[in-house]
């Protein structure tokens, strides 16, 4: 019995500090890996033989194996989300792209939910255990929360629209790195173009400092306006960042300047009910 209680322990305390799921069917023994190479011993300079021309070598094509570089994966993706139409057409682009290397230890693409028509949209940060085991934005603790705090200023999922920085989980729930966001960030700005909404609300400080391009937190960017400008028409959108419902089920005390900016958000739309 207390074996069982020891491994029962083990696997708690490996969910605990994020590992929780894995990446690969079998363990990899990193023990068996040679250490760095080290350079040859420098000997006495003969004659130098004529140089041959330099041959750059070609790219290599995206395969689930080996995906894209940052700077190719960034060129893809804005190649593939400029050529969508229509949202439908924007998924299946994105359902289809290799290049961010969190596609492939997640469960789902997480695209979008909500109305589409909606004058307010809500953009996170990346999709947690629960969006990513259903295919859907905010559906989780913090989910919930959201939807409350739409309810309290009369709105909901049929009135606004939800997506995230990243289509993709995060293994752990750890946050995304620069590469990965720099690799869907022109899927985002596409998105924006085709739903182009009345008012933009990054929840948290990654998707305000990425929608934004500033370095403050959350707590100094929160309840102020912005400007955004939508790369593909012009359109200059109000943006409010506000703080994530996440973080306001760590730090419950927040609630109060969470309810504020949602007073503003109301005031902005004119909303009276």
């Amino acid at each position: 019995m207390s074996d069982l209680s020891d491994i029962l322990s083990a696997l708690r305390w490996h969910v605990d500090i994020g590992c929780d799921e894995a990446v690969s069917d079998v363990p990899m023994d990193w023990s068996t890996f040679a250490g760095r190479p080290q350079p040859a011993s420098r000997q006495p300079a003969g004659p130098r033989a004529p140089a041959a021309p330099a041959v750059r070598p070609a790219q290599p094509a995206a395969t689930p194996d080996l995906p894209l570089g940052a700077s190719e994966a960034g060129t893809a993706a804005r190649a593939r989300a400029g050529e969508a139409k229509t949202l439908a057409e924007l998924e299946e682009a994105l359902r289809a792209f290799d290049g961010c290397p969190l596609k492939r230890t997640a469960t789902n693409t997480v695209f979008a939910d909500g109305n589409p028509q909606a004058r307010i949209m809500l953009i996170g940060e990346a999709p947690g255990e629960d969006e990513d085991r259903q295919g859907k934005p905010f559906v989780g603790a913090s989910g919930k929360l959201l939807d409350r705090m739409l309810g309290w200023i009369g709105l909901d999922r049929t009135t606004v629209y939800i997506t995230n920085i990243l289509p993709w989980r995060p293994p752990g729930n750890r946050s995304p790195t620069q590469a990965e966001i720099a690799a869907c960030l022109p899927f985002l700005e596409r998105h924006v173009e085709l739903v182009a909404p009345d008012v933009l609300v990054p929840l948290g400080g990654t998707s305000a400092k990425t929608l934004l391009n500033r370095a403050e937190g959350i707590t100094r960017l929160r309840g102020q306006w912005f400007d955004y400008a939508a790369s593909g028409t012009g359109k200059t959108v109000p943006v409010l960042p506000m703080l994530h419902p996440a973080y306001l089920l760590r730090n419950p005390i927040s609630k109060r300047e969470a309810w504020r900016d949602l007073l503003t958000l109301r005031q902005r739309i004119g909303h009276t009910g």
